[in-house]
């Protein structure tokens, strides 16, 4: 396990929670509150707030202090073509150094992933789901590359796909396919499989979109003007 700064480890800590919605966006976080439940000084919390908005998962806002950044749609179909390039990398690259231990831990997580599925609890489906890519990408050795794919998902619609009826159960299926793939060592199906993982939830949130815009335009008006009772004066 590679050595964590305390700022590291309240920026990851605070990661987790954005992109598991313990953290909604617009809401303010506070850095005493932080501190006292990470049982840490300010300090540290005040450094990963300068971390976490280089990487755009939270904004300084005046009069108000840090608040965890909006999503932007306009920049959603770049961010998908950049993770795919990128995560297609890492896991390339996870590939090739994944031992026994780690493939069991993978799926270890994954059935961690599914047990929060069956039982509804949709924080914890979030944050396994951080901690499943974040522990899958990590085995790749690349620093770097992963620390841009972090910037990228603060920036993608994690909160709002998720809440798509049936998304998260069509996620595991695709967590699998890509351990499937890699256990076979097949480059060729993990990247396919990656790439369908990372479009699908963005199709989908665009199909969900459409269908409530759809529905809202023909739903009938809850207040009508009623008719005046009395006649109207004429010019």
């Amino acid at each position: 396990m590679s050595f964590q700064t305390k700022e590291e480890y309240v920026a990851d800590f605070l990661r987790e929670g954005i992109l598991a919605g313990r953290f909604p966006r617009g809401a303010r976080l506070k850095q005493d509150e932080i501190a006292q439940q990470l049982a840490i000084s300010i300090t540290p919390v005040r450094e990963a707030f300068r971390i976490l908005e280089a990487e755009g998962y939270v904004l300084s806002v005046a009069h108000r202090g840090v608040v965890v950044a909006p999503f932007d749609a306009s920049a959603t179909n770049e961010i998908i073509e950049l993770r795919v390039m990128l995560e297609s990398r890492l896991v390339l690259a996870a590939m090739r150094s994944m031992s026994r231990d780690d493939h069991a831990e993978l799926l270890k997580l994954e059935r961690g992933f599914e047990k929060a599925i069956t039982k509804d609890d949709r924080p914890a489906v979030r944050a396994i789901n951080y901690r499943f890519h974040s522990h899958l990408y990590s085995l790749a050795r690349q620093p770097q590359t992963l620390h841009l794919v972090q910037v990228l998902w603060a920036r993608y619609p994690f909160d709002l796909i998720n809440m798509i009826g049936g998304r998260v159960g069509r996620a595991a299926k695709e967590h699998n396919g890509i351990l499937k793939a890699m256990a076979a060592g097949d480059e060729k199906a993990a990247l396919k499989a990656v790439r369908e993982h990372i479009e699908a939830g963005w199709h989908e949130l665009q199909e969900d979109l459409k269908r409530q815009g759809e529905a809202a335009l023909s739903a009938p008006r809850s207040r009508q003007q009623k008719p005046s009772s009395k006649p109207r004066r004429l010019p």
